[in-house]
């Protein structure tokens, strides 16, 4: 499949081919197939923010071309594109036509692709271009791409995996899936921690593959995968399993996209961009966690792969399967309001499948009333205790990591803000700098105060690097390990560590939410939970929700085998609806009280929403670019959609840029998607600030 490569060596060359030369060439090098004497124009999808294609010449090509991939000029460079269409004529002259440098060999992306990403750019307002390319790996997208082997699937040797016994609930809920039948069927698997969710894909993946079909499992985090891929492996050691997610070398995810791609690999698992992967005989897809944000992705195409993974479902016509212990307000609606007419199928697993297992005990310390240690309670420091004499494991969440959030000055009142944002510089003390989360800057620790000079300045706040400290004090005897992202970086990091909580070299574990999904820690009988009270006022109406089941994931860690588990909230707010639901288990009261707070107030579920967003050197003209573009005339025209005033975002700088929104909502989505085609446009077309930057996104989920 060289063929192109020789024949078009240099465009201005091959613009005066006469069509005898090119029929003689391509005689020479391409199948019978695609063989024409005229010079064809194909239309070519780029990597670029505009929203249009660009048309190209090329000799002796037929439809087959389509979804191939090819090199050409743009500008004063070489870039790789996708053949999209074969129009009979371009909008520009012939003679302002560039011809194609090459066309690159095989894969040839398939017809539900091209649906799958066309949807995402029409519903996303992206330019087809950048979503295309965007969901390829990097290896396809390479002007200079080595010469790819034939990847091999990697096959385990031993007998596979027994199956445990299920349960009633797990049989109950496999069987009405199986009698659902094919088609498009989306189901929401609501299962409490540790009631055997992943059994139950298990089964579902075997009905798959003994159909003939491939699988596509969707995980939130790379680092949820390790145990789940192993378990997968273990069960179905012939089944030809791959992975896709971005700690995979560059050689590696191309191999496993085209094993994928080609149908040798029958199960994919991966994280959100592996949403995209083709599939020639996809069955069924899997979403475990499907209410985790990681599914949604933050720059570029702002997509959400849960979303698109229904609508690819749909387009298919194939069940999916979306699985959490905490649902998305908006799935638990989708299957319980009856305004949404039912559009999921809700199945329940309300017991643990261990038979020894029970949820564990939830305890509301008060911090009104109970002293607290470096923010320890008395209560929980004893409970840690009496784990250590037991020879368990405690956890102790909190989900802030570094020394303290804050170093200050208690004389002039001097603190430690990012230069760069509108956020605090966090200590991190045993690398001696103060580092900002946001966008990554980072500075020693001053000796003294940089205003005032005043050499007493204190750390406020505590992290988990300062939880960690205080722990090896108050517990010398103690083995205590620390799960951050400043100790475990990568995706080996993190499974040494893991390795060593099941191996038992921990008594005290110290984490933040790495630690709180998807593991199984069989000795680990205690939680404590500190600074968990900040969520509950923020000005976000999703914190709540977050919140919620963060706590429930970390809590689920506890008792998941034969001893029994005990979570301790610590709370300046014991009484508050949200704990209330905690202690109980309650999600559905929870997501009663949520749902019927967002119906009140008019948020998503009832609401549909979209936000324009403004970065520029100085906020006026964020603002200013953001007041043009709500005074778009064409607004009138679409009463059903309502644009807020703009306003500055929450946190109001990063990385020396300063940062404006707009809100723009609808009851009616379709209403709402016709008023961002033109609008966009309409934006698009404004002329920019210098050094402005804008981008819109549909369903947002921060405000």
């Amino acid at each position: 499949m060289q063929w192109f490569a020789v024949l078009f060596k240099k465009p201005r060359e091959q613009r005066n081919l006469t069509e005898t030369r090119a029929n003689a060439a391509l005689q020479r090098n391409l199948p019978a197939d695609v063989i024409m004497f005229a010079m064809s124009i194909v239309r070519v999808a780029l990597d670029v923010p505009l929203y249009r294609c660009f048309d190209y010449l090329a000799p002796g090509v037929t439809r087959a071309a389509i979804g191939c991939r090819v090199r050409v000029p743009f500008g004063r460079r070489s870039v790789i594109g996708l053949v999209v269409d074969l129009p009979e004529e371009s909008d520009l002259p012939a003679a302002q036509l560039k011809a194609i440098e090459e066309l690159l060999p095989a894969p040839v992306l398939p017809a539900d692709w091209f649906r799958l990403t066309g949807f995402c750019a029409t519903y996303y307002q992206a330019p087809l271009g950048e979503v295309m390319l965007s969901a390829l790996p990097a290896g396809l997208k390479r002007l200079d791409p080595p010469t790819p082997r034939i990847p091999k699937v990697a096959k385990a040797l031993p007998q596979p995996s027994p199956m445990p016994e299920l349960t009633g609930e797990q049989t109950a809920v496999i069987d009405a899936v199986r009698a659902a039948g094919a088609g498009f069927k989306p189901f929401l698997l609501f299962g409490v921690t540790g009631s055997g969710k992943t059994e139950v894909y298990l089964r579902l993946i075997a009905d798959a593959l003994d159909k003939g079909g491939q699988v596509l499992l969707l995980v939130p985090e790379i680092n949820l995968t390790p145990q789940l891929e192993a378990r997968v492996a273990a069960r179905f050691p012939a089944a030809g399993l791959v992975s896709l997610h971005s700690e995979l070398t560059e050689a590696a995810r191309l191999r496993n996209w085209l094993a994928a791609a080609d149908g040798r690999a029958r199960i994919v698992l991966g994280t959100r961009l592996a949403v995209f992967t083709p599939l020639p005989d996809l069955a069924l897809i899997i979403v475990d966690e499907e209410h985790d944000a990681s599914f949604k992705q933050q720059d570029g195409m702002r997509y959400s792969a849960r979303d698109v993974a229904v609508f690819r479902a749909h387009d298919r016509k194939l069940p999916i399967v979306l699985g959490s212990a905490t649902p998305s307000l908006e799935s638990w609606a989708n299957a319980t309001e009856k305004e949404m007419r039912g559009r999921y199928t809700l199945l329940t697993l309300k017991e643990r499948a261990v038979a020894q297992s029970r949820l564990p005990a939830v305890q509301r310390i008060d911090l009104r009333k109970e002293k607290a240690e470096e923010g320890l309670s008395g209560i929980l420091l004893e409970a840690i205790e009496k784990r250590l004499v037991r020879g368990e494991q405690s956890l102790v969440f909190l989900n802030r990591r570094g020394y303290a959030p804050v170093l200050a000055c208690t004389s002039c009142g001097w603190i430690s803000d990012c230069r760069r944002c509108a956020a605090n510089l966090v200590l991190h003390l045993k690398d001696r700098r103060l580092r900002c989360h946001h966008c990554g800057y980072e500075t020693r620790i001053p000796k003294a105060c940089p205003t005032c000079g005043n050499q007493d300045i204190h750390p406020f706040g505590r992290g988990t690097q300062r939880l960690e400290e205080f722990l090896k004090a108050r517990f010398p005897q103690a083995r205590i390990l620390r799960a951050d992202r400043d100790v475990a970086k990568s995706r080996k990091q993190w499974e040494a560590l893991v390795e060593r909580i099941h191996a038992g070299e921990a008594d005290i574990l110290v984490g933040t939410q790495m630690l709180a999904k998807g593991h199984d820690f069989p000795k680990l009988t205690l939680v404590g939970v500190i600074g968990a009270d900040a969520a509950l006022f923020a000005a976000d109406c999703r914190a709540p929700e977050r919140l919620f089941a963060q706590l429930m994931q970390v809590a689920g860690r506890a008792g998941r085998a034969e001893l029994p588990g005990e979570v301790l909230v610590q709370t300046q707010y014991p009484d508050h609806p949200l704990y209330a639901a905690v202690v109980a288990h309650d999600y559905a009261a929870f997501a009663a009280t949520q749902l019927a707070e967002r119906r009140v107030a008019g948020f998503p579920p009832y609401s549909h929403q979209a936000m324009l967003r403004a970065e520029a050197p100085q906020m006026a003209d964020a603002i200013a670019f953001l007041t043009t573009a709500r005074a778009w005339p064409g607004c009138d025209a679409h009463p059903a959609v309502t644009l807020y005033d703009p306003v500055p975002m929450r946190m109001a700088k990063l990385a020396n840029l300063e940062r404006g929104q707009l809100l723009v909502e609808s009851a009616s989505r379709p209403a709402l998607q016709a008023f961002l085609a033109e609008w966009r446009a309409a934006v698009d077309g404004l002329k920019l600030p210098s050094r402005l930057r804008w981008h819109l996104e549909v369903d947002p989920l921060d405000y």
